[in-house]
């Protein structure tokens, strides 16, 4: 699977960019066939606490899943969403099979 981060208007550090990588693979666990992920990294603009955004894209033969989280952390937020992602699989994997 391809990986692709995105950091909107601010630079990631290698720490972050290989969290996500690690949780954006482990998808493949539960679907053999995906194409590549699209990670979207952007701070909002609120000066609310909870103002990271992930968004992911996922894509798979005949579909692209997504889910997008906003968090207190770029980490709690790809979680949330690689979770989203994992059960929308499942679902898609269900229906297909």
């Amino acid at each position: 699977m391809d990986i692709q981060v995105h950091s909107i208007h601010f630079t990631a550090d290698k720490k972050l960019i290989d969290f996500i990588t690690e949780k954006v693979s482990k998808l493949e666990l539960f679907f053999d066939n995906i194409i590549a992920c699209e990670v979207y990294l952007r701070l909002d603009k609120d000066v609310e606490k909870e103002n990271k955004i992930s968004e992911l894209k996922l894509l798979i033969p005949g579909k692209t899943l997504v889910a997008k989280k906003q968090c207190k952390s770029f980490e709690e937020a790809t979680d949330l969403a690689t979770e989203a992602l994992r059960k929308q699989v499942k679902k898609h994997k269900e229906k297909v099979a």
